[in-house]
């Protein structure tokens, strides 16, 4: 069963077929309730049968209300599409209404909201960690935010620009700005920030934090940018197939549109400002250049970006890992193999 196997393999279960399951299972919660709903309505309308007082109407009214409420209970704590956590144990989950709403009522939390945009293939582990982690993480700070989990699902090679691009159209209109988030890169420091970057794009995890990188020029990572400047920019290029590169072609784009960059100040825990997750041993990056790629990679895309993006979103399936919801947006991209052979490895 899918509720007690590994993490990778509950997820990827929860993936594929939780829509088919939660059906299944809230449907049985339903006509289960609707049995007992029929039996005390019935065995209450017999009560009344022979002569209704007021007593009686009024009782029948509390059975009907404790009824419905068993019902709404329920329909909230039937979701099947959580994954188990460590202790085997699936937690109580609260409806979404009840724990939008505190935010929502306290003005504490702020006017804006954060789309988290995770381009994203087969990292089911770096997945199940960094979900609940990030909810944690911008909950504490008072971030309103909702996380997408944009998953390529075609047979061309990764491509992460595209998938953000597809993430930026489909977030919605409750949302002002987005964070461009690498799956493998959990923030530790609390002092940084993740809140609206009106005067700029703010590159949270600048070369002088990354573990990894540490050239200028550099704004990968993580990358906070309002819906407006994601749109001057006209989003990122659709030619990267493969691993690297659209994070530099991005930052021409930054200066192209006339935007400041912003960095983080005040920071004193250096390069251990991010745990980096990725097993380079078991994660192995698609840097392979194919056919023209090794010359195109260096060029500016004048005219592609959102103007031009082709994909088809296959499903978009709302998920909660550890109690922290997902929305997963199942994308195949389109390849023009005349325009970007390199989108294929033959």
């Amino acid at each position: 069963m899918c509720l007690s196997a590994t993490k990778p393999l509950t997820f990827t279960c929860m993936a594929l077929d939780q829509f088919v399951v939660k059906v299944c299972i809230i449907a049985l919660i339903d006509y289960t309730t609707f049995l007992n709903m029929r039996l005390a309505i019935t065995s209450t309308f017999r009560f009344c049968s022979e002569k209704c007082t007021v007593y009686k109407l009024f009782g029948l009214c509390v059975v009907l209300v404790l009824v419905s409420l068993l019902w709404l209970q329920l329909s909230c704590t039937g979701d099947m599409s959580r994954v188990v956590v460590d202790d085997g144990r699936i937690p109580h989950q609260p409806c979404p209404l009840e724990r939008q709403a505190s935010a929502a009522d306290d003005p504490s939390w702020g006017p804006h909201k954060l789309a988290l945009l995770i381009p994203f293939r087969e990292r089911f582990e770096e997945l199940l960690v960094f979900v609940p982690f990030m909810h944690t993480f911008l909950n504490n700070k008072k971030i309103l935010h909702k996380i997408f989990v944009i998953n390529q699902m075609d047979h061309y090679r990764f491509n992460r620009a595209s998938l953000i691009n597809v993430g930026y159209t489909e977030s919605g209109n409750d949302t002002d700005y987005i964070a461009m988030h690498d799956v493998d890169l959990l923030p530790l420091n609390e002092a940084l920030d993740y809140g609206f970057p009106e005067e700029g794009p703010f590159h949270v995890a600048s070369p002088e934090l990354h573990p990894l990188y540490h050239y200028k020029a550099y704004v990968g990572g993580i990358l906070l940018l309002t819906k407006q400047h994601y749109h001057m920019c006209n989003g990122m290029s659709n030619r990267f197939w493969g691993w690297g590169r659209e994070d530099d072609e991005f930052y021409r784009r930054l200066r192209t549109a006339g935007l400041q960059l912003f960095r983080p100040s005040g920071i004193k825990t250096g390069y251990k400002t991010f745990r980096h997750i990725h097993d380079p041993a078991w994660r192995k990056r698609d840097q392979k250049r194919v056919a023209a790629q090794k010359q195109e990679q260096f060029k500016v895309d004048p005219e592609g970006g959102l103007t031009n993006l082709q994909y088809k979103l296959e499903s978009r399936q709302e998920l909660t890992i550890s109690g922290a919801p997902v929305t997963v947006l199942n994308t195949k991209l389109e390849c023009d193999t005349d325009k970007t052979p390199w989108c294929l490895l033959n």
